[in-house]
């Protein structure tokens, strides 16, 4: 089942959802309006007790190189920050993917860039083409981040690593990115569908309450001493409808 909004085309195939930026002509830049149909789409899914994995990818040649600027229609950027109008629907939809049951995957076809990197940093899971390049230009621009990539990109890559990257704004490339632990797997551009429907193969294989009791134990202590970290584990209680189910197939 295929529908679409402006820049966004949205494809379901039983329990998996691809949700592509699509404006090839652009690079995919990222505007208002495809970043309110992203972070609508996400909130539906949410709540989507039949999906279990959500893609999201670019069309053409990039995954996106980030916002685009004219978009804003000639309204000021004070103070470094893009505004609402961009804000509240990115951090909408960043949130939503970390906080959704299912699991998230970035398809990161091509150029990866700023806001799209901070897009990308709310998956669960990133797998890139080896023709991908990656970068933070925040400080190119005199734009400072306000989807999270102070916060999150440290968290994924380590402090020293994200300085570098925010601090020069050069361009990093996809085995880079690998070896950093930001993205999972590399594959050439050919390759990247069966690369990401193996994933997907693995996953769907997999209880999803477990699943989702992860997401919700990793979002909730991301940042905290491991002794906390622990305590929420130990005091979190989830319905986990199918073990008796899995244990009796494996003790057969």
């Amino acid at each position: 089942m295929t529908s679409a909004h402006d820049h966004l085309t949205v494809d379901r195939d039983g329990a998996v959802l691809t949700l592509t930026l699509n404006r090839p002509d652009a690079l995919t830049a990222l505007t208002p309006q495809m970043l309110e149909s992203l972070a609508s789409e996400l909130l539906a899914a949410e709540s989507d007790s039949a999906l279990r994995c959500v893609v999201i990818t670019g069309a053409g040649r990039a995954f996106s190189a980030g916002v685009d600027l004219k978009a804003l229609g000639g309204r000021p950027i004070e103070r470094g920050m893009v505004g609402d109008i961009l804000d509240v629907p990115a951090r909408t939809a960043i949130e939503c993917m970390a906080r959704m049951p299912q699991v998230v995957i970035g398809k990161i076809n091509g150029h990866c860039f700023t806001g799209a990197m901070e897009l990308a940093l709310g998956c669960a899971l990133l797998f890139s083409s080896s023709k991908t390049k990656f970068g933070d230009t925040h400080v190119k621009w005199g734009v400072r981040p306000t989807w999270g990539m102070s916060q999150r990109l440290p968290r994924r890559i380590g402090y020293a690593r994200a300085k570098y990257v925010g601090l020069t704004a050069r361009p990093f490339n996809a085995a880079k990115a690998h070896e950093w632990g930001l993205v999972s797997g590399v594959a050439e551009p050919e390759a990247l569908d069966a690369l990401v429907d193996d994933q997907i193969e693995a996953i769907l294989d997999n209880s999803p309450d477990v699943i989702a009791a992860y997401k919700d134990l990793w979002r909730r202590s991301e940042g905290l001493a491991l002794d906390e970290g622990i305590a929420i584990e130990t005091g979190s209680q989830y319905d986990i409808a199918d073990t008796n189910e899995r244990l009796a197939e494996f003790l057969k």
